[in-house]
């Protein structure tokens, strides 16, 4: 049987160690273990300092970005020591391999580092999904942004970017999320309505008048008709104070890697109540809508 991996990502402080990963990470474990599931955690972030849930295996057992940085032949600032951090990570997979084991229909979260380069111009990622795939891992991809980042459309169309670069790079389905949506006003949440699924163009065209320079105007309304004419990027909004929502964006990250496609049917004993599983449901949701 497959194997299951979620690739959380996002920019520092998009919920990062208290940045969005560590929280959505958080949030998961604990909607996981209401629904009888279990869902695990691993730390990929050689920077980070502190968990509220429990984790698998931490990455700081095989290097942490302060040794790196104290050590005098290196000399490395933080992001230096962090770039250098996931390289030897990547020497090392069989010390991955050996902190997942073999067993079957794992579900695993793996919290990663906020720095974008690692999803932009260096491999080490793309390295990582790949050792997954060989080993029967379904992977997919969860960039967060912050919503209180993306309330602005030339913000907005920073975030949009950066979430490309990772689809691009990793080449795997990927779901991306606007997370501390319970942080927002009432208004504020009314507003950044549009930027869930956008109008690329409509969007542009309301503030091509702030854009002084023609050429960069073209740049911009090129890149939201690269966007808008492929669908390529939408957000799907994450409220950790909303089961509901927290539902409805695991059902899409289960549905990008068919989570329970192959799950046995197990006939219900006698006496039991109907054994109609979450996975019925969750697929059963996704055709109506």
């Amino acid at each position: 049987m497959p194997r299951y991996a979620q690739l959380v990502m996002g920019p520092a402080g998009s919920g990062k160690v208290s940045h969005s990963t560590s929280t959505y990470c958080s949030t998961m474990v604990q909607h996981a273990e209401a629904m009888n599931r279990s869902v695990q955690v691993f730390n990929l972030d050689p920077a980070a300092e502190h968990f509220d849930y429990p984790v698998m295996a931490d990455i700081r057992e095989l290097i942490q970005v302060d040794d790196v940085m104290e050590d005098d032949s290196l000399r490395f600032g933080p992001n230096g020591g962090l770039v250098f951090c996931m390289e030897y990570f990547a020497s090392n997979f069989d010390w991955l391999e050996e902190c997942l084991g073999h067993v079957e229909d794992d579900y695993i979260l793996f919290d990663c580092p906020g720095q974008i380069e690692l999803y932009t111009h260096l491999p080490v990622m793309k390295q990582l999904v790949e050792q997954l795939q060989q080993w029967e891992f379904r992977v997919c991809g969860v960039f967060l942004v912050d919503s209180q980042f993306m309330v602005e459309t030339f913000k907005f169309i920073s975030g949009v970017m950066a979430a490309l670069s990772a689809m691009v790079s990793l080449e795997i389905p990927q779901v991306n999320i606007m997370t501390k949506m319970d942080l927002l006003s009432p208004k504020a949440k009314k507003e950044i309505e549009k930027y869930l699924d956008p109008d690329m163009y409509s969007m542009m065209e309301d503030n091509s008048a702030t854009l002084r320079s023609k050429k960069f105007r073209k740049l911009t309304k090129a890149i939201c008709g690269l966007i808008d004419d492929y669908s390529m990027v939408r957000f799907l909004p994450f409220d950790r104070t909303d089961e509901e929502g927290i539902n409805i964006v695991l059902q899409h990250i289960d549905f990008s890697i068919q989570y329970g496609e192959d799950l046995e049917f197990k006939e219900p004993k006698e006496g039991d109540e109907d054994p109609s599983t979450d996975y019925d449901e969750l697929f059963q949701s996704k055709a109506d809508s």
